[in-house]
């Protein structure tokens, strides 16, 4: 059986991956996609690098039938755009942040506006299938996980899930341009970030509650303390992130390896790396690579964990959660290496 899939929004970054990764598909096919600016376009003429898609055409709607739907439209809008799939018990993919908090006062506080379809936020399972595979395999709503969150989460989850962590832990994080979105507008011309790093919104990201309110899912008690500071980095793609968190007691780096290495040990897309990777380990594939060390002069675990912002961090984690959702293999379609140099 081939799975027909509708993309809502293929005209940005992350539809546009999808896209690419699903012309692969042992058992997916895409047949419809949305795209506001460029409806009536066939999709390979508005994006050469798909021209192997000769005849499909960017509509207003999805208008055929499908099997399973993913939305890369902006917060907010995707929200309006999930709920009437999600009311039809079409499964839904949401890629953007709007089903992420389980909270729609956190919805409200961090994004300046009421959740646009709050009764729905209940059954939304989240998209990280390392933390939830069997929950992602009976939903019908998914929260993709954000790019940052997703490393983070990778990088600390196991230390977490084992109380090995105190609760405050700081993420250092750098990333790609492509992560700002293709619409975003000014400040990302290559005269603005090339040959330049900068840190932005300070401790003010809405990725910092996702953090925190999945890492504090992993264990009882109140959530950590999650301080996050991201930086945007002159490169296309790629999540580097750098994860502290003090050590609530003495434990030898290969204790530590062993704890990560069971941990992922059936997760087909997350490796424990001997050495600090590199974002260029993982440009166009799914996986996360984790480096977990231990700092024994000073009590800390430090976890540095890569990712491809644009695949593992967005659409490729979108096609493993539809994968699980529609009971296919976990790495269908997403067995791919890494493109180097």
């Amino acid at each position: 059986m081939t799975y027909r899939v509708g993309i809502i929004n293929v005209t940005g970054f992350a539809g546009m991956e999808a896209a690419r990764l699903l012309w692969s598909h042992p058992s997916a096919q895409l047949v419809a996609a949305t795209g506001r600016s460029l409806a009536g376009k066939k999709l390979r003429e508005a994006f050469p690098h798909l021209a192997v898609y000769r005849d499909l055409v960017i509509g207003d709607e999805i208008e055929d039938d499908v099997d399973i739907v993913m939305s890369a439209l902006p917060t907010a809008a995707s929200a309006e755009a999930c709920a009437p799939w999600v009311r039809k018990g079409i499964p839904t993919i949401d890629i953007a942040a709007d089903f992420r908090l389980r909270d729609p006062g956190a919805y409200e506080e961090w994004f300046g506006q009421p959740h646009p379809a709050p009764d729905l936020l209940e059954q939304a399972v989240y998209g990280l299938p390392e933390l939830n595979r069997d929950r992602i395999k009976a939903a019908k709503l998914v929260a993709n996980p954000g790019c940052y969150p997703a490393t983070s989460l990778l990088a600390l989850a196991p230390a977490m899930a084992e109380g090995l962590i105190e609760d405050s832990v700081v993420v250092d994080a750098k990333s790609g341009v492509s992560g700002a979105g293709r619409g975003t507008g000014g400040g990302f011309a290559y005269a603005d970030v090339n040959e330049d790093v900068s840190a932005y919104k300070i401790a003010n990201h809405n990725h910092q509650p996702e953090i925190a309110q999945e890492l504090g899912a992993l264990r009882e008690g109140p959530q950590p303390r999650v301080t996050f500071v991201p930086h945007l980095v002159p490169m296309t793609r790629g999540i580097h992130a750098t994860c502290y968190a003090p050590l609530r007691r003495d434990v030898s780096r290969d204790e530590v390896f062993r704890l990560y290495r069971d941990f992922y040990g059936d997760a087909p897309f997350t490796a424990v790396v001997e050495s600090p990777p590199h974002t260029k380990h993982t440009l166009g594939n799914n996986m996360c690579l984790v480096h977990p060390v231990v700092d024994e002069r000073n009590g800390m675990l430090v976890v540095a964990g890569v990712l491809d912002n644009l695949v593992k961090g967005a659409a490729g984690q979108a096609i493993e959660n539809m994968n699980l959702m529609l009971g296919l293999p976990q790495d269908a379609g997403l067995n791919i290496p890494a493109v180097f140099p």
